[in-house]
């Protein structure tokens, strides 16, 4: 079961909500027979202020998600925090490709081969090898970004044949449901794509980024290797 979060969490209360979320983190890494430092919390925050970001960090949080570069990219000037390493989670355009390689160490929602490519370009003019992630919509809900499943291993080839990307694993974003355990599907699907990726092209693509607030003891029960969580770390979006 998630963390019971109030709504808005206040300075000073971020380091003991890091602390509840990494122990329900384990506690379901337990269960599901894990270790528990397989799976990377990543604390999403989006419209989060940056002191309470800070705050997440003095806590030991070190992977930050964002959903829009241009917030993400204030956010990042503004806190310069040493070893932070910021994700990008939210829908990539491609007019924003150059900016998104330029602060995010890592993508998890490539969804067209020309948004690859574009990332390639950059990575390339950077010199540096940018690890990126499928986003999959595995469910096929209208409202949600990603390719179709059977879309997943075509474009992993694609981006596997561009060598300033390196393909981390797969992304998605479950149906808001009631009950978590009902989602289980979705994510056990997509481990499964993981794994038919990986026989077809190696060990690389091993990241499974699923689970937020609502379903992740699901994910990880399933297999999830990059969490990521908001609302449980710093309450309702205001």
């Amino acid at each position: 079961m998630s963390p019971e979060v109030s709504s808005g969490v206040e300075v000073g209360a971020v380091a003991a909500q890091v602390q509840r979320v990494r122990g329900a983190i384990a506690a379901a890494a337990e269960r599901a027979g894990r270790d528990p430092a397989t799976i990377t919390l990543i604390a999403v925050t989006k419209t989060v202020p940056p002191k309470l970001i800070q705050q997440a960090y003095d806590a030991g949080v070190r992977h930050f998600g964002e959903n829009r570069v241009q917030e993400a990219v204030s956010k990042i000037a503004a806190l310069e925090l040493p070893d932070a390493r910021w994700e990008m989670i939210g829908t990539l355009q491609r007019n924003k490709a150059r900016v998104a390689v330029d602060h995010f160490g890592r993508i998890h929602s490539v969804t067209s081969q020309a948004l690859a490519e574009d990332l390639a370009r950059q990575a390339a003019q950077r010199g540096i090898v940018l690890p990126v992630l499928i986003q999959v919509n595995v469910a096929g809900e209208a409202t949600k970004q990603g390719v179709a499943p059977a879309e997943a291993l075509p474009l992993a080839h694609i981006i596997a044949g561009l060598p300033h990307l390196r393909g981390s694993g797969l992304m998605t974003v479950a149906p808001n449901v009631a009950d978590p355990a009902a989602v289980r599907p979705v994510f056990r699907h997509l481990r499964e794509l993981r794994d038919t990726i990986r026989a077809a092209l190696g060990d690389d693509w091993l990241d499974l980024s699923m689970g937020m607030t609502n379903d992740f003891p699901a994910a990880i029960a399933e297999g999830a290797t990059l969490v990521r969580i908001g609302r449980a770390l710093f309450g309702a979006r205001t």
